[in-house]
């Protein structure tokens, strides 16, 4: 048997081309779906300029080069402040780097993902893709419905090949042939003198189904962009929180999001569990941070117990309940004058130091009145630490996020707050304009309090109680449609890139015809060609010449050395000298 594994090459490209386009003809026909480029110059009018953009925008080149600028330009949304996430660095990052903020606001850095720029790269991946895509899979289609080629008049131009002589006759060897063939899986005929067999059509199918995967992200993105909501609510414990505009503290939503379908639903707070580790270099580190919740879905559905962690949301009503942060919320008592209890409550505090908690917060309370009964708003300033490092400690910071020995300072103010305007106001801000500092002998009015005591305001106006401290969590609400749709085309597109990277597409034809040294003999050839270069396609071309061999076995060739037989006669004395 003789076998020839030359390296294999593109018979349509390089030296070889030329030499074996006549040979192969259509068998070495590409393999792919590409569509053909005829490369020509177009014409100088408006149409042909069309046409010329329209081949390049749907080129799988200039689909690669769409994709990867998405990528990057993706990168900005990820590192730079967005105003639909969190304005206020934003307003913040424009403050600390003006003449930087003013250059990133003209080019829509701070909007990346709704920007011009960023929109027409989606545009035009979307449809570079879908040209890349119609034209292949009709192309497809054809590969299916018609037969391998033909075997070529010369097999053995081709990069794998191999040959011997059998006795058996030509018919059986290529009806064994085709057998064989089929029962690994090739689409097989018989043409002529030789059997023509094709493979690998799932890595065309794994192109297409990654190219089609990348446009169901896209519309997956899209959906997500267009009908999301997402909003940020702050629940101290024993708070809760109803879905419903109204109850979120922020809210943004998609162009198509329509606030009258909001899913009824709810859930309460019931208690906010952290510990931190106490000693060593990460002191101070979160071991537990859980929200332990109460919810309900629908307007008269049952309450269920469950928790909420940073990594593990609430999925509900087809809606996620994230976990961001916590804090805490001083219990507070007011008295005005008369007496008479006008609040009482806890408010939170934010916290101005994310690692041990020292906050900041205020208490305002307009319906307060002097003893008088005259009105009187009420506004106190405030400095929470939840662990005092105490007198000596050169610091009014916090030293500890958990309550250890909680300090609440505050600083009274009386006037006009400022809530009657009509106008809107920070819940965690004084306005200062119509208000004044209560003074005792030219000093201001402030405290230092311990859980238990009282500040009691000078002039009979009042006092307030420092009862104790609550915990209040951060979370977010965030309904994204596209989610499912996302994974799925995610999933496709990795099963479509390993089909396409792992599948080879190859073509066999195995040739049966009558020696023409008129000794009887058939002489039976295989040949291959692959797509790609692969070291398999020998090797499977190896396997089924020894698949098919018990069929077609082989017989001597005419100039090959016969071996000697023993005979009955008489030895003759000059071989035995010779042995």
């Amino acid at each position: 048997m003789s076998t020839k594994t030359d390296t294999p090459r593109d018979p349509e490209s390089g030296p070889a081309a030329g030499d074996a386009g006549n040979d192969l003809g259509a068998a070495g026909s590409q393999l792919s779906t590409a569509p053909r480029e005829d490369v020509t110059l177009p014409s100088l009018g408006p149409l042909g300029w069309a046409r010329w953009f329209w081949r390049q925008l749907t080129s799988m080149r200039v689909a690669l080069l769409l994709l990867f600028l998405l990528s990057i330009g993706a990168i900005p949304g990820s590192l730079i402040p967005q105003t639909s996430i969190d304005p206020v660095k934003v307003d913040q990052f424009k403050t600390d780097h003006p003449s930087l903020g003013g250059i990133y606001d003209k080019l829509g850095m701070f909007h990346v993902y709704s920007s011009v720029w960023f929109s027409a790269i989606y545009l035009l991946l979307f449809i570079s893709l879908i040209g890349c895509i119609v034209p292949r899979t009709w192309q497809f289609v054809g590969q299916l419905r018609g037969r391998p080629p033909a075997a070529p008049r010369r097999l053995t131009r081709l990069p794998a090949y191999t040959t011997w002589r059998t006795d058996a006759a030509p018919d059986d060897v290529l009806d064994a042939a085709g057998r064989l063939l089929k029962k690994r899986r090739f689409r097989a005929h018989r043409s002529g003198t030789a059997v023509a067999a094709e493979k690998g059509y799932l890595r065309e199918v794994g192109n297409l189904v990654f190219h089609v995967a990348l446009i169901v992200m896209l519309v997956a993105f899209a959906v997500g962009s267009l009908w999301k909501s997402e909003g940020g609510k702050l629940i101290t414990e024993g708070d809760g929180f109803a879905n419903s505009l109204t109850q979120y503290d922020d809210f943004k939503s998609g162009a198509f999001f329509d606030t009258d379908t909001m899913e009824p639903f709810g859930f309460t707070l019931d208690k906010f569990v952290a510990t931190y580790e106490r000693t060593g270099p990460q002191k101070g580190t979160p071991r537990i941070f859980r929200a332990d919740v109460r919810y309900f879905s629908g307007a008269d559905g049952k309450e269920h117990k469950t928790s909420i962690e940073v990594n593990s949301p609430l999925d509900i009503a087809g809606n996620r309940v994230y976990l961001l942060s916590h804090g805490y919320s001083p219990q507070v008592t007011v008295k005005d004058g008369r007496g008479k209890v006008v609040y009482k409550g806890a408010v939170p505090f934010l916290p101005q130091d994310s690692k041990n908690f020292t906050s900041t917060g205020v208490v305002k309370v307009p319906g307060a009145r002097t003893k008088d009964g005259k009105r009187n708003q009420l506004g106190f300033q405030g400095f929470f630490v939840p662990t005092f490092g105490g007198k000596g400690s050169g610091s009014m910071f916090s030293q500890f996020p958990a309550l250890d020995n909680p300090r609440l300072v505050l600083t009274a103010y009386h006037g006009d707050l400022g809530v009657d305007s009509g106008l809107p106001q920070n819940v965690y801000q004084l306005q200062m304009k119509n208000l004044k500092q209560y003074k005792v002998g030219g000093r201001a009015v402030a405290q230092m309090m311990q859980p238990g005591q009282t500040m009691t305001l000078p002039g009979g106006d009042g006092s307030i109680t420092f009862n104790g401290i609550k915990t209040w969590a951060s979370f977010k609400i965030s309904h994204q449609p596209g989610n499912g749709l996302a994974l799925t085309g995610a999933v496709a597109a990795l099963l479509g890139l390993a089909g396409s990277l792992f599948i080879q597409r190859r073509r066999v034809w195995v040739r049966a015809e009558p020696a023409d040294d008129g000794s009887g003999a058939t002489v039976v050839e295989i040949a291959g060609l692959g797509r790609s270069e692969s070291p398999r396609l020998p090797e499977e071309l190896g396997a089924l010449a020894a698949a098919l061999e018990p069929d077609a076995p082989l017989a001597p060739h005419p100039e090959d050395p016969v071996e000697p037989t023993d005979s009955d006669g008489p030895a003759e004395p000059s071989e035995g000298a010779r042995a």
